[in-house]
């Protein structure tokens, strides 16, 4: 349950990149409008038929609001969300809390003495540390080349202008060790970490230390994430998997496992049916490498087990009592752990237990104890 903040004859204003889908982001942006109710949300696009959250919340956009909103024409947007959002006037507002992975952190029209606090999914992905992986796919289909050549151009300059719009806020927060690390590497900033809001009581309703039975990797199918590696160990080690999910590798990864009864697929699922599923599992497969990663977390608060690739957000809720690690991105690494994994006799309840560090409520508080 949130906590409304109590801050005294102070304007707030949320600011976040977009709302038109569902995730992580987003969930950090619903938390702080439940904190701060009655502070508009300021974002490049909104899309209610995508996100339902913010039906009560004053949400206002901006004037790119009038172009397409799905997620492949914002690919193109980058360079007008820089504009849109530097020339959004913020004068009237005594703290400006800006949710940003991307752009929404450049706001500048601020009042004289205004606080500029950002929480920092990540330094933007396609200038940084998932450049390459844009490069060799920036999903735009037919269009690849021509993306590929933009990018490229724009690189160099987009990169100083990130880098100069990451000094504007007064304070930085990371979502987690690992971006904290690339935050200081990319802008040069010291910044304090608050882990995204995971509402592990939906969750932990379920975890209990009865039978369970096979793998399960839940999450949007692209190509970080890594589904083909976790599908691959599974058929390697002979061992019952279930992908949750959808997302443009989806008919590449049944392809994959065609023929190999021990894989199956199930999509559009509600957060009740997946809770249950995470419940019933031996391990949750975590082979990619996430900034944070709110469904581990979720798989934890379910009282499964996480293996998880030695890097990313991951380092900060695995640990001897909730998981383990693997080495190398190759079936044959991810395997060897999943064997481990499944021998060891875990202690479902207390990795419950554990996932209460990135609740709501720890959330609201840390935010609370920055004013």
């Amino acid at each position: 349950m949130f906590l409304e903040a109590v801050v005294p004859d102070k304007k707030i204003a949320i600011v976040c990149d977009w709302l038109t889908t569902i995730g992580g982001a987003e969930k950090v942006v619903l938390a702080l409008h439940n904190l701060y109710p009655d502070a508009p949300i300021y974002t490049s696009q909104y899309d209610p038929s995508k996100i339902d959250w913010f039906k009560d919340a004053d949400v206002r956009t901006t004037w790119l609001q009038k172009l397409p909103k799905n997620a492949t024409f914002r690919k193109f947007l980058p360079v007008l969300r820089r504009f849109a959002f530097e020339s959004l006037d913020l004068t009237q507002y005594d703290i400006v809390i800006s949710s940003s992975g991307a752009e929404a952190k450049s706001v500048k029209k601020l009042k004289k003495g205004a606080v500029h606090i950002n929480y920092c999914h990540s330094p933007t992905h396609y200038y940084w540390q998932r450049y390459n992986e844009y490069i060799k796919n920036p999903g735009f289909g037919l269009l690849n080349p021509l993306a590929r050549l933009g990018l490229r151009i724009l690189l160099k300059p987009m990169r100083k202008w990130d880098y100069s719009v990451a000094q504007r806020p007064d304070i930085m927060i990371a979502n987690s060790s690992h971006i904290q690390k690339k935050i200081k590497e990319y802008y040069g900033r010291d910044s304090i970490i608050i882990y995204p809001p995971v509402d592990v009581e939906q969750f932990q309703k379920n975890a209990k230390n009865k039978k369970r039975d096979g793998l399960i990797i839940v999450g949007r199918q692209v190509p970080y994430k890594r589904f083909d590696l976790a599908i691959s160990a599974a058929i390697k080690i002979n061992k019952k998997l279930t992908v949750i999910g959808d997302g443009p590798l989806h008919k590449n990864l049944m392809r994959q496992a065609e023929g190999h009864k021990n894989i199956t697929f199930k999509t559009g699922l509600g957060a009740e049916q997946i809770a249950k599923l995470l419940s019933e599992s031996e391990l949750f497969l975590f082979p990619g490498i996430e900034d944070f990663g709110i469904a581990p977390v979720e798989a934890l608060a379910s009282g499964t087990p996480v293996v998880a690739y030695n890097q990313g957000g991951a380092l900060d809720y695995v640990n001897k009592d909730t998981g383990l690690f693997f080495e190398n991105q190759t079936p044959e690494s991810l395997g060897q752990a999943l064997e481990r994994g499944l021998k060891i006799n875990w202690n479902h309840k207390k990795i419950k237990d554990f996932s209460t560090n990135f609740s709501n409520d720890v959330f609201t508080k840390s935010i609370q104890s920055i004013f």
